[in-house]
C-alpha cells in the first residue's frame, strides 16, 4: 500500500464552498491566496481553511525569499514536495462562479525585474549563501585558546624542524669541508716531508744545500749504577732539517785542561761536564751547546713517562738472576718498559765490542725521541717531571725545546744514527773526519769565533813518538789549542802546515814559527775537519 501522501485540495470535494480571496500572483502567474482568519471560539479547520499556496512552515520562515528567480521546474518540484497543488489543478480554479474575476497583471516593465515573493523553502543558488551559516564567526569560542595553542605548536614545530634541517646542512657542509683540510695538510704534509713519490717538498732541498748550515749540538752522558758511562752526541741540523745521534766511543782522544791527551770515559770522569764539552768539541771541531747528564734510574722514568717505546732489538738481554728469563727478546718491533730499556741500553755482551753497546744506548734514544712530544711546552713539561738537577749549560726549557727539534725529525723518518769511528790509538780516522766530522758535525772550516783559540791538528810522521808530545807543549804554551791527529803511517823528510781557508794564512805561518818550522812549509791545501791548521811533523821538526 501506498503510504505517500498527496496534499489536500479543499475545493475538489465541496466545489460551493467559499472560495478564498486572492490577493496577487507570483512571478509566475500563479494566484496567491489570503489564508482565512481563525474565529474567537471557534475550532480552527486546517483542511477547509488551507488553501492555495499554504506552507505550514511560513510562521518559521522569513517573508523575504532571494532565490525567487529559480526554474519554474524546479519550482513545481518543490510545490509537490512541500503539498502545493500542481498546475493542471489549478488551471479549472478562476472558472468557478463563486471565484472573484481576477485581478489585472500589470505589464511588467522591461529595465526593473519582478518583485520577488517568498516561495517558503525554496533552494538557494549555488553561489549564495545565508547570513546564519557565519554565525560562528561572531559567537566566542571556548575553545579558541587552545585553538591558537596548537596553531603555535604546530608553527614552533615547523620552525624546530627547519632549523633541524638547516644545522644537519652546515653539519655537512662542515664535514666535507673538514674532510678537504684534512686530505689536502696530509697531502702537503707528505709533500712537504718528501715522501710522495717522485715529488720533494720543502724539507727535501736544504739536505743538499752547499755553503754554512746551522747545527745545535747537546751531549749526552748516560751513567750506570756502577759507574760506566756512555756519550752520545744529538745533533739538529736545522738547515736540512735532520737529525743524528753520534755515537762517541770512551776510547776516543781528547785533550785535558792541559792540554795533555786522555780518553773520554776518563775525562767524563775527571774533568765532568764542563771540561768535556770544551775536549769534545776540540777533537771533533764543533760547538758542543750543552751537557745532559742521564743517569739510567732517568732514563727508566723517561721511558715510563712517554708510555714505553718500540725498538728492534738485536739480542735476547737475560735477566740478573740464573735462571731467569730474560729480561730483553730479540725481534722487530719489541715494547719496552723503562726497567727493560735501561737493560738493553747498557747491556755488553762478554768479549762484545764496545760499539755494539753503543748503539743500542742510540736505539733507545731514537725510540725515545719518537715517543716524546715534538710540542716545546710539553717536552719541557715532560723534562720538568723527571725531577733532575741539570747542568747550567742546558737547563729544563732549553733542554725541552731540543728534544722537541729531534722529536720532530724522528717522527718524519728524517733522523740517522752514526757511529764515530775511531783508530786503536783513539785518534780519528781518514774515514771520520770525512763521514761523521765534516758531513753531520760540520767540522770548521772557517774562522774560529772572536777569542776563540785556534785548534791545530798534528800528526807524526817524524819517527820519533814523542815528536807529538814536544809539539803539544810548544802549541799550548803559545796559546793554541791541540789536536791530537794521531801517527802517520810513512816518514816524511819536510814538514807541512796546511790551512783550508783562506783568512788562515797568517796563523798558519804563525804556527810554523812556533814549531820551528820554515816559512816555506806551509801551504794552502786541505785541512782537517776538525782543525783550523793541520800540520804534519817531519824529520825537519827538532824534538826538544
Amino acid at each position: 500500500m501506498n503510504d505517500r501522501q498527496y496534499p489536500y485540495d479543499p475545493y475538489a470535494q465541496d466545489p460551493y464552498a467559499q472560495q478564498p480571496e486572492i490577493i496577487g500572483y507570483d512571478a509566475y502567474g500563479q494566484p496567491v491566496y489570503q489564508q482565512a482568519q481563525q474565529q474567537d471560539g471557534q475550532q480552527y479547520d486546517a483542511p477547509r481553511q488551507q488553501g492555495y499556496g499554504y506552507d505550514p512552515y511560513a510562521q518559521q520562515q522569513p517573508s523575504y525569499d532571494p532565490y525567487a528567480q529559480q526554474p519554474q521546474q524546479e519550482q513545481q518540484q518543490q510545490q509537490q514536495q512541500y503539498g502545493y497543488v500542481d498546475t493542471a489543478q489549478q488551471q479549472w480554479i478562476p472558472q468557478q462562479q463563486a471565484a472573484p474575476a481576477p485581478a489585472p497583471v500589470p505589464e511588467p516593465e522591461p529595465e526593473q525585474a519582478p518583485e520577488p515573493v517568498v516561495v517558503p523553502e525554496q533552494r538557494r543558488p549555488k553561489n549564495e549563501y545565508a547570513t546564519e551559516q557565519f554565525s560562528f564567526v561572531e559567537e566566542p569560542d571556548e575553545n579558541s585558546e587552545d585553538v591558537i595553542d596548537w596553531l603555535k605548536f604546530t608553527e614552533s614545530r615547523t620552525e624546530r624542524r627547519e632549523e633541524a634541517r638547516r644545522r644537519g646542512r652546515n653539519r655537512v657542509v662542515a664535514l666535507v669541508v673538514a674532510v678537504v683540510l684534512v686530505v689536502a695538510g696530509g697531502v702537503g704534509y707528505l709533500w712537504y716531508a718528501g715522501l710522495l713519490p717522485g715529488l720533494s717538498g720543502k724539507k727535501d732541498a736544504p739536505s743538499t744545500a752547499s755553503g754554512p748550515q746551522k747545527r745545535d749540538v747537546i751531549a749526552v752522558h748516560l751513567h750506570t749504577t756502577k759507574g760506566a758511562t756512555s756519550t752520545v752526541l744529538l745533533v739538529d741540523n736545522t738547515t736540512t732539517q735532520q737529525g743524528t745521534t753520534v755515537l762517541l766511543p770512551n776510547s776516543l782522544s781528547v785533550a785535558n785542561d792541559d792540554g795533555t791527551t786522555t780518553t773520554l770515559a776518563k775525562s767524563v770522569d775527571d774533568d765532568g761536564s764542563a771540561g768535556t764539552r770544551e775536549a769534545i768539541g776540540s777533537v771533533l771541531g764543533t760547538k758542543i751547546g750543552g751537557t745532559w747528564r742521564l743517569d739510567t734510574p732517568y732514563l727508566e722514568n723517561l721511558v715510563e713517562l712517554v708510555g714505553n717505546i718500540d725498538i728492534d732489538t738485536d739480542t735476547d738481554v737475560p735477566d740478573t738472576k740464573k735462571g731467569a728469563t730474560p729480561v730483553v727478546r730479540q725481534g722487530k718491533q719489541q715494547t719496552l718498559s723503562g726497567r727493560m730499556a735501561v737493560a738493553y741500553a747498557t747491556y755488553r755482551a762478554p768479549g762484545e765490542a764496545e760499539a755494539k753497546q753503543l748503539q743500542r744506548f742510540g736505539q733507545v734514544m731514537q725510540g725515545v725521541l719518537k715517543k716524546i712530544s715534538d710540542d716545546p711546552q710539553a717536552a719541557t713539561t715532560t723534562v720538568r717531571t723527571l725531577a733532575q738537577i741539570l747542568d747550567p749549560s742546558l737547563p729544563e726549557k732549553d733542554l725541552g725545546a731540543s728534544l722537541a727539534k729531534l722529536a720532530d725529525h724522528a717522527k718524519r723518518g728524517a733522523y740517522k744514527t752514526a757511529l764515530l769511528p775511531v783508530q786503536p790509538d783513539g785518534k780519528l780516522s781518514d774515514s771520520a773526519a770525512d763521514s761523521v766530522v765534516k758531513d753531520i758535525l760540520g767540522g770548521s772550516a772557517s774562522s774560529p769565533e772572536q777569542g776563540a783559540a785556534v785548534r791545530v791538528g798534528v800528526r807524526n810522521a817524524n819517527g820519533n813518538t814523542d815528536a807529538n808530545e814536544a809539539a803539544r807543549i810548544a802549541l799550548v804554551n803559545g796559546g793554541y789549542t791541540f789536536v791530537d791527529s794521531g801517527k802517520a803511517t810513512a816518514v816524511l823528510t819536510s814538514s807541512q802546515v796546511s790551512y783550508g781557508d783562506a783568512a788562515q794564512k797568517a796563523t798558519a805561518e804563525e804556527v810554523a814559527k812556533t814549531l820551528g818550522l820554515p816559512a816555506d812549509a806551509v801551504r794552502k791545501g786541505k785541512a782537517a775537519a776538525n782543525a783550523d791548521v793541520t800540520v804534519v811533523l817531519g824529520q825537519d821538526f827538532e824534538v826538544r
